[in-house]
């Protein structure tokens, strides 16, 4: 008998995201941006234009969803473009593993001087009912959400809270899939076939940017193209190439547990030209990012 189709765990989830990491340029995608606007886009935040490292408040940061490594780099920015300001680091992450290994990576890195860290083990809707309940809102004069926005519960609510942590001349940055991604077609046509996750919102950058001119709110939107080797998913008893159709589906042994027919069917999508290209004999998975930098 086979099992029935489920979605996966948190401790599955953290599995297949690491196979996915290993075979895309999401990280690379995500340093471009960094490289190319970054710097621009923390220049922007005046207050730390115009205080000496003796007399400024610290920088203060709230990183939602963080991705360790990428969150050090754009601190690493920051520092550069603003010498001798300290830094206030809060981060919101819900996975205990995530959590770990962010606080390794710091361990690892005696050139962060000047930076406290603070993690929050929370969902963003946590954070938000804690800072409600303890009546203070303390202001940030850079907020991030890397590719979150997937798991929140209530996806205009959860910005509009975050949008009014910003101080005067704040950013937020939000990192989520384009439209032109594969995922964005995958997800049209198959969503309703598999099994419901944690996620609860299969959303892109449309989606996010109609909540943002609901609200008001000034924002510009960069699109960096992101590529993931999906080659392996069609090879039968590929053990790495379950993983990725894992992490595709959010589904825990897809290619075990599916019925054929639709198995089938989500195989041949993922080689259409909405979905992915052909490179040197390899099957190349749009992974295309939009970074959405909010004003305050």
């Amino acid at each position: 008998m086979i099992p029935s189709m489920r979605s996966l765990t948190a401790e599955e989830y953290v599995e297949a995201f690491k196979t996915f990491l290993d075979h895309s340029t999401e990280h690379q995608c995500m340093d471009e941006f960094n490289k190319e606007q970054m710097p621009n886009i923390v220049a922007g935040i005046t207050r730390l234009c115009h205080c000496s490292s003796h007399e400024a408040q610290p920088a203060s940061l709230l990183l939602g969803g963080s991705l360790a490594g990428v969150d050090l780099k754009m601190i690493r920015i920051l520092q550069a473009v603003h010498p001798g300001v300290s830094i206030d680091n809060e981060i919101v992450e819900p996975n205990p593993q995530h959590v770990a290994a962010y606080k390794e990576l710091v361990n690892q890195a005696p050139d962060l001087q000047n930076v406290s860290f603070i993690w929050h083990q929370l969902t963003s809707l946590e954070y938000e009912q804690q800072v409600k309940e303890k009546g203070t809102h303390k202001k940030f004069d850079f907020i991030h959400m890397i590719q979150m926005l997937y798991r929140v519960e209530d996806i205009p609510n959860t910005i509009k809270f975050f949008h009014s942590c910003l101080d005067h001349h704040g950013k937020l940055l939000i990192i989520i899939l384009s439209d032109s991604s594969g995922w964005a077609s995958l997800w049209k046509s198959y969503r309703d076939c598999l099994p419901a996750t944690d996620r609860g919102h299969y959303i892109t950058c449309g989606g996010i940017t109609e909540v943002l001119r609901r609200l008001g709110v000034e924002h510009r939107v960069y699109e960096f193209p992101s590529g993931w080797d999906i080659t392996e998913c069609f090879i039968e008893g590929d053990a790495v190439g379950g993983r990725m159709m894992d992490f595709l589906t959010g589904t825990k042994n897809f290619l075990g547990t599916a019925p054929p027919a639709l198995r089938r069917r989500l195989q041949a999508a993922l080689c259409q030209p909405e979905c992915s290209s052909t490179r040197d004999g390899r099957i190349i998975f749009s992974n295309n990012l939009s970074m959405i930098v909010v004003e305050s």
